[in-house]
């Protein structure tokens, strides 16, 4: 189902970034069709809402919302499905788990591209009020980043390519190779979707959609 889930996301780069993102982030992630039901959700996603990823798929996503909530929500949904924007962020939402308990956290949504270029389904991320091992805490790391670094470092987490990110910084591709070798070398991995994973597990990136590393 994961292999399903990020051939509909996106190609090449992109997809391999979305697949490390959904299986190791640690973030609460979840796929939704256009009619707002679970298509997928991580691990992470159910243990938060007290599943098995069983019991979630297939449900609706606005049940796990507060009543007060589910209004707001759906609406944001609608737009994205509509093409008034690319993602949405609600910073306080009242969320409901198995048994009742109530918790608030942030709410991103941003959509799937089908082969049309159209938004064929939608991707949720919940990240739980206060920091838990679901959503790390930027204070879990003490590796500093040159302000190259970081914003090299969120192109990768969106997926952007050397060309592209040599151009947007006005960088030599050479350049950019140096930097995304260096930010390898600092978080001890070998490749840059291990990059944006280690990035996100340790703290160093902002949960939430667009990527951005926290600030010093």
């Amino acid at each position: 189902m994961t292999e399903a889930l990020v051939s509909e996301i996106g190609k090449g780069g992109q997809q391999e970034i979305l697949r490390s993102l959904f299986e190791r982030s640690g973030m609460c992630m979840a796929k939704l069709d256009t009619g707002f039901r679970l298509v997928e959700v991580n691990t992470e996603f159910s243990g938060q809402f007290g599943c098995r990823p069983a019991e979630l798929g297939g449900r609706s996503f606005v049940e796990l919302l507060h009543a007060d909530a589910r209004t707001l929500v759906s609406r944001q949904f609608s737009r994205l499905l509509a093409d008034q924007g690319s993602r949405f962020t609600e910073p306080a939402v009242a969320f409901r788990q198995k048994d009742s308990t109530v918790f608030s956290g942030e709410l991103t949504g941003f959509t799937v591209g089908g082969d049309g270029g159209e938004a064929d389904g939608l991707m949720a991320l919940v990240c739980p009020e206060g920091g838990t091992r679901l959503c790390p805490s930027p204070m879990t790391h003490r590796l500093v980043l040159t302000d190259i670094e970081a914003r090299i470092l969120e192109g990768v987490a969106l997926g952007m390519s050397t060309v592209n990110l040599a151009s947007m910084l006005y960088l030599s591709r050479g350049g950019i190779g140096y930097h995304v070798d260096t930010l390898m070398r600092k978080l001890k991995v070998k490749n840059r979707p291990a990059v944006v994973s280690k990035a996100y597990s340790i703290g160093l990136i902002r949960p939430g959609w667009p990527p951005r590393v926290y600030p010093y």
